[in-house]
C-alpha cells in the first residue's frame, strides 16, 4: 500500500484553522463569562427603532448609560435591520459577524503586505482576537471590523477598478474619522500631478470615494431630512456628547493632552497638537505611497486619523493589527535578508533586531490592557493622574508615534540613498 504525503502547505492549513477556531470558542466563552454588555449594539438597535418609528434621532438617550445617538444618520439606516431581532438572536449574530470580520480584515492586512498564505490568516486572527482594541469592539458590539474591512477592501484592489473609492465613501459616510483616506488620496494625486506625474489614479479614486459619500449621505438626506439638518448643521460639532474626553479609554491626542493638563478642556494646546501631527502624519502617509509602500501609507493614515479625532476609543484601534504586520513582515525580511548574505553587517542586525522588537513591543502594547490598570470611572479619576498612570493612559498614542516616526525615518533613508 502507497501512502501519498499531503503537501506541507496543505498540511499547514487545517492546523491553522482548529487552532483559530479553538481561540475564536475560548474568546467567546470568555465574553460570556464576562457578561459584557454589548452596549454599543443596544445603541444601534435604539437608533434604528428611532427610525421606524419616524422620532427625532438626536434627541435618543438610551441603555442605562443614557447613551446619545453620535454618528451620522446614514449609519441609522444600516441599524434597522437590527429591530427584526431579538436581543439575544441579535448579539450572537454580531458576535460572529465580527468574528468573520477579524478574519477578513486579517485576510486584508496580510494581502497589504504581500502575504497571502492562508494559513497566516488563520493564526494571525487566532492571535488577533485577544488583543484590547478587538476584544472591546466585540464587548460593545462595536463597527470598528466592518469600517476597516470596507477601507482595506478599497485600498487593496487596483486603483481604477470599477469600485475605487466605494469602500471608503461608504465607511465615511457612516462614522466621519476615515474620510482622513479619501484626503490622504486627494493630497497623493495633488503632489504627483505637481511633480509631473501619473497623479490621476489618486485622483479618480479619491473623486469615487467622494462621490460614494455623497451618494450614502444624500440617500440619509432624503429618508431622514430633518434628522440630516440636526446633524449636519449642529451634531457634527457637539464633539462633548461622544463622551468625556479625558475618559481613559479615550486613545487620541486630545485625551491625552486633557489627562496630562488636568482639565476638561485642552483647547488651543490640542489644535495646534492635532495640527501638526495631521499634517506630518498625512505627510508621512502621502510619501510612503509615492514610494510604491502602500501598506506604509496605509497604516500611517489610520493612525493618524486616530491620533488627531477629539475622541478615539481604545476599540477603534483595531488598527493596530495591519500596524503589527507591517513591523513583523518588515523585520522578516530582513532577518531572511541578512541570513542569505555572508557578511553580515552591523547595520543590518541593527535594523533586524529594532523592526523585531518595535513588532513585538507594539503586539505588546494592544494585548497588555494596560490602560484599564490606572484609575478610572465615575468622578473623573482620570483628571488626577500620575506620572506613571499619564504614560499607562497613553501607550496607543505613543505606539502611534514610534510608528510614524520609525517609517519617517526609513523613508529618509531611502530618499538620501536615490
Amino acid at each position: 500500500m502507497t501512502v501519498i504525503a499531503l503537501p506541507r502547505v496543505r498540511r499547514r492549513a487545517p492546523v491553522a484553522l482548529g487552532a483559530c477556531l479553538l481561540s475564536f470558542a475560548a474568546f467567546w466563552w470568555a465574553q460570556r463569562a464576562a457578561h459584557v454588555s454589548m452596549i454599543d449594539l443596544m445603541v444601534y438597535r435604539a437608533e434604528g427603532e428611532t427610525v421606524r418609528a419616524g422620532g427625532d434621532l438626536y434627541a435618543l438617550r438610551t441603555t442605562e448609560a443614557h447613551l446619545p445617538t453620535t454618528y451620522p444618520p446614514f449609519a441609522a439606516l444600516l441599524f434597522t435591520p437590527l429591530t427584526l431581532l431579538d436581543t439575544s438572536t441579535m448579539r450572537t449574530v454580531a458576535t460572529a459577524g465580527n468574528l468573520a470580520l477579524l478574519v477578513v480584515f486579517v485576510a486584508l492586512s496580510l494581502r497589504l503586505v504581500d502575504h497571502t498564505r492562508v494559513e497566516g490568516v488563520w493564526w494571525t486572527s487566532a492571535a488577533a482576537v485577544w488583543c484590547e482594541p478587538v476584544w472591546t469592539t466585540v464587548r460593545y458590539g462595536q463597527i470598528n471590523l466592518l469600517l476597516g474591512v470596507l477601507v482595506l477592501w478599497d485600498l487593496t484592489r487596483r486603483p481604477w477598478h470599477r469600485w475605487a473609492g466605494v469602500g471608503i465613501g461608504l465607511a465615511a459616510a457612516i462614522k466621519l474619522t476615515p474620510a482622513l483616506f479619501a484626503v490622504f488620496l486627494l493630497v497623493t494625486g495633488v503632489v504627483a500631478y505637481a511633480r509631473r506625474g501619473p497623479g490621476g489614479p489618486w485622483l479618480r479614486h479619491a473623486r469615487g470615494a467622494a462621490v460614494a459619500f455623497a451618494g450614502a449621505t444624500l440617500l440619509a438626506a432624503s429618508v431622514l431630512p430633518f434628522d440630516s439638518w440636526r446633524f449636519w448643521s449642529r451634531m457634527v460639532f457637539e464633539t462633548g456628547r461622544v463622551g468625556l474626553v479625558e475618559d481613559t479609554a479615550n486613545q487620541s491626542l486630545r485625551g491625552v493632552l486633557a489627562r496630562l493638563l488636568h482639565t476638561t478642556q485642552p483647547g488651543l494646546w490640542w489644535v495646534a497638537t492635532a495640527a501638526v501631527a495631521g499634517s506630518l502624519g498625512l505627510g508621512v502617509a502621502v510619501a510612503a505611497e509615492l514610494r510604491g509602500r502602500r501598506a506604509w501609507a496605509v497604516a500611517a493614515c489610520a493612525v493618524t486619523a486616530l491620533l488627531i479625532s477629539p475622541v478615539s476609543w481604545s476599540h477603534h484601534w483595531v488598527w493596530c493589527v495591519p500596524m503589527v504586520l507591517i513591523l513583523g513582515t518588515r523585520g522578516r525580511a530582513a532577518a531572511v535578508g541578512a541570513a542569505q548574505m555572508t557578511t553580515v553587517s552591523t547595520a543590518l542586525v541593527t535594523t533586524v533586531s529594532t523592526a523585531l522588537v518595535t513588532a513585538v513591543g507594539t503586539a505588546l502594547v494592544f494585548c497588555s490592557y494596560a490602560l484599564w490598570w490606572v484609575p478610572h470611572g465615575p468622578g473623573r479619576l482620570e483628571l488626577h493622574q500620575t506620572g506613571a498612570q499619564l504614560t499607562l493612559s497613553a501607550l496607543y498614542e505613543g505606539a502611534a508615534l514610534v510608528f510614524l516616526t520609525l517609517i519617517g525615518v526609513r523613508l529618509w533613508r531611502t530618499y538620501r540613498t536615490v
